[in-house]
């Protein structure tokens, strides 16, 4: 296995400000499309980092683990469901010191999603979460399975992609986490 450089989550949102600051030096966000929504996925993580806190439950199970584990968090600032999943993600694993979070950029060398896809695309957010022999232990992702099961009802419907956008930030802002909790517990559990 080759080692890859590793991404902080606050490294992360450092380049997400430099994205947000500075496009002309980001080649995809060039993209006034793809620009946008990174701006509204700005705001989006800037309210769950300050809303979300795992529950009770969760704190005492991510408590229980002792041994170190890599979180590794397939991501890119454009895309919607991270901006509800990975600062999610990253609050959790902040609750036990052993977990060190590694965000791996979809679209940049080394392409870890080509190991990670799901149904042969590329969805994102992916979480991988590797032992300290670097050994995966569990992958999740791209959203809960409720929110992945409305999404794919729609797109069954033939629902327009802005409807569904709509519906599925809905979703999130409903379950409050409550989901993607109950799934890494169950994940790392078994």
């Amino acid at each position: 296995m080759h080692k890859i450089d590793v991404m902080t989550f606050e490294n992360y949102l450092q380049q997400f400000e430099d994205i947000l600051n500075h496009p002309e030096n980001h080649p995809t966000y060039q993209d006034d499309e793809y620009y946008q929504y990174t701006k509204m996925n700005w705001t989006r993580m800037g309210r769950w980092l300050k809303r979300f806190e795992p529950n009770e439950a969760f704190q005492q199970f991510i408590g229980t683990i002792s041994e170190p584990q890599q979180w590794i968090i397939i991501t890119e600032p454009w895309c919607g469901d991270a901006a509800h999943a990975v600062p999610m993600l990253a609050k959790m694993a902040a609750q036990n010191p052993n977990i060190t979070v590694d965000i791996q950029l979809r679209d940049s060398a080394p392409f870890l999603i080509d190991s990670y896809l799901t149904n042969g695309g590329k969805s994102i957010p992916i979480l991988v979460i590797r032992n300290q022999d670097g050994a995966d232990l569990a992958v999740w992702g791209p959203r809960p399975k409720g929110c992945q099961d409305l999404f794919l009802s729609l797109k069954e419907q033939g629902k327009d992609f802005s409807d569904i956008k709509e519906e599925i930030q809905k979703w999130y802002n409903t379950d409050k986490g409550t989901e993607i909790q109950k799934e890494i517990q169950a994940l790392l559990h078994k």
